[in-house]
Protein backbone atom coordinates (compact mmCIF):
# COMPACT_ATOMS: atom_id res chain seq x y z
CA UNK A 1 0.00 0.00 0.00
CA UNK A 2 3.02 2.69 0.90
CA UNK A 3 4.57 2.22 -2.83
CA UNK A 4 0.91 3.43 -4.39
CA UNK A 5 0.52 6.47 -1.91
CA UNK A 6 3.32 7.67 -1.45
CA UNK A 7 2.90 10.72 -3.51
CA UNK A 8 0.49 11.83 -0.50
CA UNK A 9 3.62 12.10 1.67
CA UNK A 10 6.82 14.00 0.70
CA UNK A 11 8.70 17.65 0.74
CA UNK A 12 7.05 19.93 -1.30
CA UNK A 13 8.41 21.02 -4.46
CA UNK A 14 9.28 24.53 -5.31
CA UNK A 15 5.99 25.59 -6.18
CA UNK A 16 4.18 23.41 -3.90
CA UNK A 17 6.48 25.24 -1.22
CA UNK A 18 5.52 28.99 -2.47
CA UNK A 19 2.13 27.99 -1.33
CA UNK A 20 2.81 26.92 2.04
CA UNK A 21 4.75 29.69 2.99
CA UNK A 22 2.03 32.38 1.57
CA UNK A 23 -0.29 29.90 3.90
CA UNK A 24 2.06 30.01 6.79
CA UNK A 25 2.14 34.01 6.75
CA UNK A 26 -1.42 34.34 6.86
CA UNK A 27 -1.77 32.36 9.68
CA UNK A 28 -0.08 34.07 12.18
CA UNK A 29 2.00 36.65 10.40
CA UNK A 30 5.44 34.82 10.01
CA UNK A 31 7.17 35.56 6.40
CA UNK A 32 8.96 32.60 4.79
CA UNK A 33 8.05 29.67 7.40
CA UNK A 34 7.71 26.29 5.60
CA UNK A 35 6.48 23.74 7.74
CA UNK A 36 6.02 23.16 11.91
CA UNK A 37 7.61 20.12 13.73
CA UNK A 38 6.50 18.45 16.38
CA UNK A 39 6.80 14.88 17.95
CA UNK A 40 4.53 12.29 19.40
CA UNK A 41 5.02 9.03 21.75
CA UNK A 42 2.38 6.23 20.44
CA UNK A 43 2.82 4.33 23.81
CA UNK A 44 3.03 0.46 24.12
CA UNK A 45 2.96 -2.67 26.65
CA UNK A 46 5.66 -4.80 26.28
CA UNK A 47 5.92 -8.15 27.09
CA UNK A 48 8.64 -8.38 30.08
CA UNK A 49 11.46 -9.77 28.10
CA UNK A 50 11.06 -7.13 25.66
CA UNK A 51 10.78 -4.09 28.08
CA UNK A 52 14.41 -2.23 27.87
CA UNK A 53 14.74 0.22 29.74
CA UNK A 54 16.12 2.24 26.12
CA UNK A 55 11.74 2.14 25.35
CA UNK A 56 11.13 3.19 29.46
CA UNK A 57 10.25 7.04 28.70
CA UNK A 58 10.53 9.81 31.15
CA UNK A 59 6.94 9.79 31.83
CA UNK A 60 6.84 5.98 32.70
CA UNK A 61 5.67 4.39 29.65
CA UNK A 62 7.22 2.36 27.11
CA UNK A 63 7.09 4.39 23.73
CA UNK A 64 7.86 4.95 20.46
CA UNK A 65 8.79 8.47 18.81
CA UNK A 66 6.72 10.02 15.77
CA UNK A 67 8.92 12.91 14.42
CA UNK A 68 6.62 15.17 11.91
CA UNK A 69 7.16 18.20 9.72
CA UNK A 70 3.35 19.33 9.00
CA UNK A 71 2.37 21.77 6.63
CA UNK A 72 -0.63 24.95 7.03
CA UNK A 73 -3.17 22.44 5.70
CA UNK A 74 -2.17 19.78 8.76
CA UNK A 75 -0.71 17.12 5.88
CA UNK A 76 2.66 15.73 7.10
CA UNK A 77 5.65 16.30 4.92
CA UNK A 78 8.28 14.77 6.51
CA UNK A 79 8.39 12.18 9.13
CA UNK A 80 10.89 10.05 11.20
CA UNK A 81 9.44 7.14 13.76
CA UNK A 82 11.04 4.22 15.26
CA UNK A 83 13.21 5.46 17.91
CA UNK A 84 12.86 4.51 21.51
CA UNK A 85 10.97 6.70 24.12
CA UNK A 86 13.62 7.97 25.98
CA UNK A 87 15.21 9.75 23.15
CA UNK A 88 15.08 13.57 23.26
CA UNK A 89 14.05 15.55 20.31
CA UNK A 90 17.38 17.10 19.75
CA UNK A 91 18.78 13.85 19.25
CA UNK A 92 16.43 12.32 16.94
CA UNK A 93 16.23 15.77 14.58
CA UNK A 94 20.19 15.69 14.97
CA UNK A 95 20.09 11.94 13.29
CA UNK A 96 17.22 12.87 11.13
CA UNK A 97 17.61 12.47 7.03
CA UNK A 98 15.76 16.30 6.98
CA UNK A 99 18.54 17.19 9.76
CA UNK A 100 21.26 16.04 7.36
CA UNK A 101 19.46 17.98 4.03
CA UNK A 102 18.87 21.06 5.83
CA UNK A 103 22.28 21.30 7.27
CA UNK A 104 24.04 20.82 3.85
CA UNK A 105 21.35 23.36 2.17
CA UNK A 106 19.35 20.74 0.06
CA UNK A 107 15.85 21.22 2.15
CA UNK A 108 15.40 25.20 2.75
CA UNK A 109 17.23 26.22 0.66
CA UNK A 110 14.34 28.53 -1.45
CA UNK A 111 14.42 32.30 -2.15
CA UNK A 112 15.00 34.26 0.82
CA UNK A 113 12.68 37.52 1.91
CA UNK A 114 13.87 40.57 1.79
CA UNK A 115 12.78 43.67 3.54
CA UNK A 116 13.17 47.41 3.25
CA UNK A 117 14.99 47.75 6.07
CA UNK A 118 17.51 45.51 4.81
CA UNK A 119 16.70 42.49 6.96
CA UNK A 120 16.87 39.13 5.26
CA UNK A 121 14.78 35.86 6.17
CA UNK A 122 15.66 32.37 4.75
CA UNK A 123 13.58 29.66 4.62
CA UNK A 124 12.96 27.75 7.83
CA UNK A 125 10.69 26.01 9.96
CA UNK A 126 9.38 26.38 13.60
CA UNK A 127 9.34 24.14 16.46
CA UNK A 128 8.57 24.89 20.31
CA UNK A 129 12.07 24.16 23.27
CA UNK A 130 12.60 21.36 22.78
CA UNK A 131 14.55 21.65 19.62
CA UNK A 132 17.66 23.53 19.08
CA UNK A 133 17.68 27.28 17.81
CA UNK A 134 19.00 26.45 14.08
CA UNK A 135 19.63 28.66 11.21
CA UNK A 136 16.68 27.27 9.48
CA UNK A 137 14.52 25.77 12.66
CA UNK A 138 12.92 28.88 14.63
CA UNK A 139 12.30 27.96 18.13
CA UNK A 140 10.59 31.02 20.90
CA UNK A 141 12.59 32.83 22.71
CA UNK A 142 13.06 32.17 26.51
CA UNK A 143 12.95 33.83 29.82
CA UNK A 144 10.49 36.30 31.89
CA UNK A 145 11.68 39.80 31.20
CA UNK A 146 11.27 39.55 27.64
CA UNK A 147 10.74 42.28 25.61
CA UNK A 148 7.29 43.21 24.03
CA UNK A 149 8.57 42.72 20.11
CA UNK A 150 10.14 39.12 21.63
CA UNK A 151 6.35 38.46 23.01
CA UNK A 152 5.14 39.16 20.47
CA UNK A 153 7.08 36.65 18.40
CA UNK A 154 6.81 34.09 20.31
CA UNK A 155 2.70 34.55 20.38
CA UNK A 156 2.59 34.04 16.46
CA UNK A 157 5.52 31.22 16.31
CA UNK A 158 3.09 29.54 19.29
CA UNK A 159 -0.21 30.27 16.82
CA UNK A 160 1.84 28.58 14.06
CA UNK A 161 3.92 25.98 15.61
CA UNK A 162 -0.06 25.05 16.63
CA UNK A 163 -0.59 23.53 13.07
CA UNK A 164 2.00 20.33 13.96
CA UNK A 165 0.14 20.07 17.13
CA UNK A 166 -3.64 19.99 15.64
CA UNK A 167 -2.17 17.66 12.83
CA UNK A 168 -0.59 15.07 15.57
CA UNK A 169 -4.23 15.14 17.49
CA UNK A 170 -6.06 14.61 14.64
CA UNK A 171 -3.84 11.83 13.32
CA UNK A 172 -4.88 9.82 16.96
CA UNK A 173 -7.85 10.80 17.00
CA UNK A 174 -8.40 9.45 13.44
CA UNK A 175 -6.72 6.42 13.74
CA UNK A 176 -7.07 5.15 17.26
CA UNK A 177 -4.33 1.82 16.92
CA UNK A 178 -2.33 4.36 17.18
CA UNK A 179 -3.87 6.24 20.21
CA UNK A 180 -4.16 5.18 23.99
CA UNK A 181 -1.55 2.13 24.74
CA UNK A 182 -0.76 0.00 22.34
CA UNK A 183 -1.27 -4.01 23.75
CA UNK A 184 2.07 -5.41 22.53
CA UNK A 185 3.00 -4.25 19.27
CA UNK A 186 5.84 -5.88 17.12
CA UNK A 187 8.17 -3.39 17.41
CA UNK A 188 9.75 -4.20 14.26
CA UNK A 189 6.72 -3.55 12.42
CA UNK A 190 5.10 -0.48 14.26
CA UNK A 191 6.87 2.00 12.17
CA UNK A 192 5.30 0.95 8.88
CA UNK A 193 2.11 1.06 10.85
CA UNK A 194 2.76 4.40 12.20
CA UNK A 195 3.71 5.70 8.37
CA UNK A 196 0.98 4.30 7.10
CA UNK A 197 -1.40 5.89 9.52
CA UNK A 198 0.31 9.38 8.73
CA UNK A 199 0.17 8.35 4.50
CA UNK A 200 -3.67 7.62 5.24
CA UNK A 201 -4.08 11.29 6.95
CA UNK A 202 -2.43 12.94 4.15
CA UNK A 203 -4.96 10.93 1.77
CA UNK A 204 -7.91 12.75 3.45
CA UNK A 205 -6.65 15.96 3.04
CA UNK A 206 -5.93 15.39 -0.80
CA UNK A 207 -9.39 14.15 -1.13
CA UNK A 208 -10.76 17.09 0.67
CA UNK A 209 -12.45 14.04 2.85
CA UNK A 210 -14.69 15.58 5.69
CA UNK A 211 -13.89 12.78 7.78
CA UNK A 212 -11.45 14.75 9.71
CA UNK A 213 -14.14 17.73 10.68
CA UNK A 214 -16.05 15.18 12.16
CA UNK A 215 -13.38 13.62 14.53
CA UNK A 216 -12.91 14.93 17.81
CA UNK A 217 -9.49 16.71 18.48
CA UNK A 218 -8.57 14.77 21.46
CA UNK A 219 -6.45 17.52 24.40
CA UNK A 220 -3.34 17.08 23.49
CA UNK A 221 -1.69 14.41 21.53
CA UNK A 222 0.94 13.71 23.68
CA UNK A 223 -1.31 13.71 27.04
CA UNK A 224 0.82 13.83 30.67
CA UNK A 225 3.82 14.69 28.76
CA UNK A 226 5.97 17.67 30.13
CA UNK A 227 7.76 20.10 27.14
CA UNK A 228 11.29 19.09 26.95
CA UNK A 229 13.95 21.80 26.28
CA UNK A 230 16.60 21.80 24.55
CA UNK A 231 19.93 23.33 25.50
CA UNK A 232 21.70 23.61 22.16
CA UNK A 233 21.93 27.02 20.67
CA UNK A 234 23.58 27.41 16.49
CA UNK A 235 25.36 30.38 17.16
CA UNK A 236 24.35 31.16 13.45
CA UNK A 237 20.57 31.26 14.24
CA UNK A 238 20.82 34.06 17.52
CA UNK A 239 20.06 37.49 16.79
Amino acid sequence: MEEPGMHHLKWPDANEMKEIKSKFEIIQGLPNCCGAIDTTHIVMRLPSVEASSIWHDSEENYSMILQAIVDPEMRFRDILTGWPGSINDHHILKNSGVFRQCECGQKLNGSVKEFLDGVEIREYIVGDGGYPLLPWLLTPYRGKDLSPSRIGFNAKHRGTSLVAERALARLKGTWRIIDGVMWRPDKHRLPRIIFVCCMLHNIIIDRGDELHDHVPLPHHHDSGYKQQISPSVDANAQT
